[in-house]
């Protein structure tokens, strides 16, 4: 019997290859897919909460900051200087702040169409312009302090003296400002905002630490603040009262600048550390330059107005024997700064909103996410305002307690403070329309309702018509009206979403 062979199996076909796994999903692209996707009202409050917050501390931060020098032995005159050089810095700062406002715009419109190198190039080029500012406005402090405290803001005696020193400190420091908008600004950007906040966050809580090193040094202090004597012998920390201050900020800025700079350069998506991006390109340079500055000027007019307002009171109202009604506007003013900061951080998360939409073609999300924000802000301002006014005696108290104070500054809240709801809708759609890119329609709108409207008004109820300064009050509460009147009208007809950068 003939054997038949065992027949062979056929060989095994070739395994297939196996399914490349998914591309794990970067944190910037986590960010980007949820501004441009979802429901809009939970998006722009779980992005915008946290700057809010951040916000409203800064503000809080920095009225602890006044607190802790009004505490020292023969606080006058350092109170003095402060108000002072806190004015010089603001215009520094103001200029520094266009920057961020045009990186923002130019970033988050990257983002939004996925241009990577977009993202990159904008972050890095900004930051030139920030180091350059950084240098001249610093050499300005070290070499110039004396002359723009003296000669220029004509201050003198005990003041000028202790201001000189300050400013030197503070202003020749002030890359650690420059660059610590400028890096939240572009976290902002780029969708981490809770990031952003926490680095102003902890700035301003460990700004308040160092400043009771700093400020009182081993020397006596207030009780709240009895601890830090101690901590200060046993470091050598001499007592530096108002350079303290100065120092303390220096340093509780640096800290979080160096901290933002790492997370951004170790992030991936975000604005890598790599010559490609990082040298002069001098092209991007111009572009933001031409956004920028008319969110400076922007900010120059409305400091311009305040200070306009602040001469009219002095002339009208203020004596050398009573300065009180000066006393209770400086004191509203501080009070109008949280709502400002507030209105700022719902301002931020419609730009970043805005400006992403508008990069991934999506104008209808853009336009909704300015009245989402403007709305949030409304509905918390008039909390705010009802707090103003049911409190306003303790608030102002906690300054100064002088009765004519008192009552100065409770009639300025009972006409002024309902009206903040207003002036933060106008803050935000300003800051929605910065994000597409509109600095300069922002800026315009502005001037108009200032100098044809607000400041005219002022001038002839307090210089022509003599009226008394409740009328000047009623002005001031018509400008935020007027100021929301104008923002949404020309928000409404929607053309800066048609800005192209």
């Amino acid at each position: 019997m003939t054997e038949v062979p065992e027949r062979s199996e056929a060989p095994a076909p070739p395994a297939a290859p196996a399914s490349p796994q998914p591309r794990k999903e970067t944190k910037n692209e986590r960010n980007r897919r949820r501004l441009l996707e979802g429901p809009l009202a939970p998006a722009i409050l779980r992005f915008g909460g946290p700057l809010v917050v951040g916000m409203a501390l800064h503000t809080a931060f920095n009225i602890i900051d006044l607190f802790m020098i009004s505490r020292l032995d023969d606080s006058t005159a350092a109170l003095a200087a402060l108000g002072v050089c806190d004015m010089v810095a603001a215009v520094a700062t103001i200029l520094s702040n266009g920057i961020s406002t045009a990186a923002v715009a130019l970033i988050s419109r990257h983002l939004g169409s996925n241009h990577l190198t977009g993202v990159r190039r904008a972050s890095w080029q900004s930051m030139w312009l920030v180091v350059v500012l950084s240098l001249v406005f610093g050499a300005l402090g070290l070499f110039g302090s004396d002359w723009i405290i003296r000669d220029v803001m004509q201050t003198r005696g005990d003041a000028a003296d202790q201001a000189v020193g300050y400013l030197k400190i503070l202003l020749g420091g002030c890359y650690s400002i420059f660059l610590l908008l400028q890096v939240t600004a572009i976290l902002r950007a780029l969708g981490h905002a809770k990031t952003a906040a926490s680095l102003l966050i902890g700035g301003n809580a460990l700004n308040i630490v160092l400043n009771v090193f700093f400020i009182y040094g081993p020397g006596p202090a207030p009780e709240v603040f009895a601890w830090g004597p101690p901590v200060a012998e046993a470091l050598a920390i001499p007592r530096l009262r108002i350079e303290g201050a100065a120092w303390a900020t220096l340093i509780a800025r640096t800290v979080p600048v160096l901290i933002g700079l790492w997370l951004l350069v170790r992030r991936r998506g975000g604005p890598r550390f790599h010559w490609v991006y990082v040298r002069p390109f001098w092209a991007d340079l111009r572009q933001i330059w031409r956004l920028g500055w008319p969110s400076s000027a922007q900010l120059v007019v409305r400091v311009g107005a305040i200070l306009f307002v602040l001469a009219l009171l002095n002339e009208a109202y203020t004596t050398a024997e009573d300065p009180t009604t000066l006393t209770a506007f400086s004191i509203c003013l501080r009070l109008e700064t949280m709502v400002l900061f507030i209105g700022m951080g719902w301002g931020a998360a419609a730009s970043s909103f805005v400006g992403t939409s508008l990069g991934a073609g999506r104008p209808k999300r853009a336009k909704a996410a300015g009245w989402m924000a403007a709305g949030f802000n409304f509905a918390l301002m008039l909390a705010l305002a009802f707090v103003y006014v049911r409190f306003a005696e303790p608030i102002i108290s906690f300054f100064d307690d002088d009765p004519r104070v008192l009552a100065v500054g409770e009639e300025y809240l009972g006409l002024v403070a309902y009206t903040y709801a207003l002036l933060g809708v106008a803050v935000v759609l300003s800051q929605a329309m910065t994000g597409a890119g509109a600095t300069l329609e922002s800026l315009l709108v502005d001037a108009a309702v200032l100098a044809l409207g607000v400041l005219p008004a002022a001038y002839l109820v307090v210089q022509v018509f003599e009226l008394p300064r409740q009328a000047l009050w009623q002005v001031v509460a018509a400008g935020n009206l007027a100021g929301a009147l104008a923002y949404a009208a020309y928000y409404a007809r929607g053309r800066f979403l048609r800005k192209t950068l």
